[in-house]
């Protein structure tokens, strides 16, 4: 740990237990007992419990399966961003509680329920099984495993929708040959997801194709021009929700790297380049872009003021990389 993390690391302590506990395991490196305390607070404090308690009694959120079918008085509506993606429904909100580090009791039953009551928008598609959009079923994949539902089908569903170049694109249906940053990176986190959960290896050659998709392009680039792909790759925004960004694909090579138990990728060196630049005098990271729409509640800071989030993803990414023995082998 630098002089400025450990200048920073109080600050990222100071925070709600869903990004406390990860700092602690990630960052501070406390022992497993103080880590897993923290963590259990999820339930019960901050975040987690808030947005437990919004959960209705047939499972859902908001009433829906990726959009709500209501609107709820309790959420958060912004002036100026009604026409945008609203971020209340189910899929939204079981992906934040699993991502804060919730544990699947604290949801006992909400699997069958939602199995019972709850169908896509999409052609009114069986919720577990997946609907035609790649960010959608790589969500309910990993959602899926984590509350113990059968997801059987999506575990079929992404090498079947595997795209020549090795990536997805979410528009395969509208008849699109290339892949999508975008795309790729959720299906890839949520593959990773499931195979870190189960312990299988049936979708490992599937996950390796995708992630050489990303590298072939350096997590940043045009594979025939060069050029930066699009400015979202430099967006640094809390929660990502679907949108790519150089960071967030970052952060999910350094878990890939451990869970295979393989050194970085020399090909992420102009996305690390990127996240050194974009470091504050401060030793933190701040928000540059603001993802709007409907939300329950804040989670994190408004656009241009330096992210406990962001600092906290961005601070283990360079430790990882950063680590003695991987310097040495690049």
């Amino acid at each position: 740990m630098s002089d400025d993390d450990v200048t920073v690391l109080p600050w990222l302590l100071d925070t709600d237990p869903a990004l406390r506990w990860q700092v602690e395991r990630d960052v501070a490196l406390a022992p497993e007992a103080t880590w897993r305390a923290t963590r259990a607070r999820v339930a019960t404090e901050g975040f987690g419990a808030r947005l437990l308690a919004l959960q209705d009694e047939d499972g859902s959120w908001a009433g829906g399966a990726h959009f709500p079918t209501r609107r709820d008085e309790r959420a958060l509506r912004v002036e100026g961003e009604d026409d945008a993606q609203p971020w209340t429904a189910t899929s939204w909100s079981l992906t934040a509680l699993r991502e804060w580090g919730l544990e699947a009791s604290a949801l006992e039953g909400t699997a069958e329920k939602i199995r019972a009551n709850l169908r896509w928008e999409y052609e009114d598609r069986a919720f577990w099984d997946g609907e035609v959009d790649a960010c959608i079923n790589a969500s309910t994949l990993a959602n899926g495993v984590w509350l113990g539902a059968d997801v059987s089908a999506l575990v079929a569903w992404f090498p079947e929708h595997q795209l020549e170049d090795g990536g997805w694109n979410c528009e395969w249906v509208e008849g699109s040959t290339r892949s999508s940053f975008h795309s790729t990176l959720n299906a890839l986190r949520g593959i990773l997801w499931w195979e870190t959960a189960t312990g299988r290896q049936d979708l490992r050659r599937t996950r390796l194709r995708g992630e050489e998709y990303l590298l072939r392009r350096r997590l940043t680039v045009n594979h025939t021009t060069g050029e930066l792909v699009g400015p979202w790759v430099e967006h640094l925004a809390y929660p990502s929700r679907w949108i790519y960004s150089s960071l967030h694909a970052l952060d999910y090579f350094r878990a890939a790297s451990l869970h295979d138990r393989i050194s970085p990728d020399p090909r992420l060196a102009d996305a690390i380049t990127l996240l050194r630049d974009s470091r504050g005098a401060d030793g933190r990271w701040s928000s540059n872009a603001r993802y709007t729409g409907e939300r329950w509640f804040e989670v994190d800071v408004a656009k241009g003021e330096p992210s406990p989030w962001l600092t906290f993803l961005a601070t283990r990414v360079l430790e990882w990389w950063d680590l003695p023995d991987h310097q040495e082998e690049r």
